[in-house]
């Protein structure tokens, strides 16, 4: 047994654009099979910088105080895009691949928690990116709507169709 005061841990932003109270769990906690991350939003702010999708991973997220904001492109990336509003003691599932980001539109603090299975997803696929003014990540060369983070150091994306690299610096 593994227990943990969330205070006692320090918060974690993706990147300096994200100042969001992010606090992951699962490494104190020591899971080996599930993500758990902590998320205290205010007015603006995101769960995470993109329109992205773990094609190995459903993710769920669960509202515990305030109401988040999912963004949900009607029919994949690219496409127009759907909004739905969770509110407080709601729910919210993701299928491995289904594109999504969330934020908090309202004036009170979203306190939520992120669950995510497999723990350690290794394909994440961006679509749009909010923070650098909606622009839309898709590939250079096959124009595919959608690109796959790289784990190279030198790439940014790489396309999960033909390979293509693209940076964004």
């Amino acid at each position: 047994m593994n227990r943990v005061e969330i205070g006692d841990l320090k918060p974690k932003p993706y990147d300096e654009e994200l100042h969001a109270d992010r606090r992951p769990l699962s490494e104190p906690l020591g899971t080996d099979h599930v993500a758990i991350t902590r998320y205290v939003l205010e007015s603006g702010e995101r769960f995470s910088g993109s329109v992205h999708a773990h094609f190995d991973q459903e993710e769920v997220f669960v509202v515990l105080e305030g109401e988040a904001t999912f963004e949900v492109p009607s029919d994949g990336p690219g496409s127009d895009s759907a909004e739905i509003t969770v509110a407080e003691n709601e729910v919210i599932r993701f299928a491995p691949g289904e594109f999504q980001s969330g934020r908090n539109d309202g004036e009170e603090q979203v306190v939520a928690l992120a669950l995510g299975a497999p723990r350690n997803t290794e394909d994440i696929r961006i679509a749009r990116i909010p923070v650098l003014e909606d622009r839309d990540v898709s590939c250079p060369d096959c124009e595919a709507g959608h690109m796959r983070i790289s784990s190279d150091e030198d790439v940014e994306f790489e396309c999960p169709d033909c390979a293509a690299t693209l940076s964004l610096k």
